[in-house]
């Protein structure tokens, strides 16, 4: 494949995943173009704090991708956008797919060579290769992949999962071949791939983030009475059966706390700053 782009010693590649088209996340070393006292003084916290830009970059070579909307930042080369709705059934399908999971209904498609880079973020990304596959994620989650791959609804199999699960009625699923990039909370090295054969995992709380099309999800409860489970919330499990793989993340509530914390840091200085001013 044709390539333009020049790493330097302020871009670097974390992955790289090909199939029709070539996935790459792309991370920049450090931010230098402050301009004032107040940019400069945050980017010297996200320095400090190890806190990194990336931005996904996918190289179609006569190749067809489908991206989040709005998540396109800009593109080189001769490419083409649309916007397929697949005629009545298929702009039918689509809208109760996105009522029912949050997805956005359509997908811009883009076809032909050249480069697209997507919107610089300091989330995380990681990037899956389907094949003749599916994988069910987690809300927000999906930001692009190549044609080959359909985004839909996938409906839990269990009223356990529907009442207890904390993930809805419908969840969202990507199905066939081709790569895929999806937004993560937390590093990709950070997330416990676990491998299931044939086998049985318990999670305590909303951990998983992704789990393969022939994994059984569903939810159990450890006490006697599933009355008393119900209105106290305590002894409810998440269930996980089958063979497949299960996107496990047990550092998100760390940052989930450690954010309530500053946060609450924040406010307290804020309102010294106020008394002293006063």
């Amino acid at each position: 494949m044709r390539s333009s782009l020049k790493f330097t010693n302020k871009l670097k590649m974390l992955s790289e995943m090909e199939y029709e088209s070539k996935f790459q996340v792309l991370e920049y070393e450090d931010l230098d173009g402050a301009t004032d006292v107040q940019t400069a003084f945050g980017l010297n916290i996200i320095k400090q704090s190890g806190i990194k830009l990336k931005q996904v970059r996918i190289i179609l070579d006569d190749s067809t991708v489908k991206l989040e909307p709005g998540t396109l930042s800009y593109m080189k080369g001769n490419i083409e956008i649309q916007s397929r709705s697949g005629g009545l059934i298929g702009f039918g399908k689509k809208i109760i797919s996105s009522k029912l999971t949050g997805e956005t209904a359509f997908k811009p498609i883009y076809s032909g060579t050249g480069e697209i880079f997507l919107e610089p973020s300091f989330g995380h990304f990681a990037l899956i290769e389907l094949e003749d596959d599916e994988i069910i994620l987690s809300d927000d989650m999906f930001y692009a992949c190549e044609e080959g791959v359909e985004v839909n609804a996938a409906a839990q199999r269990s009223a356990s999962a529907v009442f207890l699960g904390n993930e809805g009625l419908y969840q969202t699923r990507l199905e066939g071949n081709g790569i895929v990039a999806i937004k993560v909370p937390v590093p990709e090295n950070e997330i416990f791939k676990c491998v299931l054969i044939n086998d049985t995992l318990k999670v305590d709380g909303s951990l998983a983030i992704l789990r393969t099309g022939n994994i059984e999800f569903s939810v159990e409860k450890s006490s006697k009475s599933i009355m008393g489970t119900a209105i106290s919330g305590e002894g409810i499990v998440n269930v996980y059966r089958g063979t497949g793989e299960v996107w496990l993340v047990p550092t998100k509530n760390i940052y989930s706390e450690l954010k309530l914390k500053g946060a609450h840091k924040a406010n307290k200085l804020e309102t010294e700053l106020e008394d002293e001013d006063v």
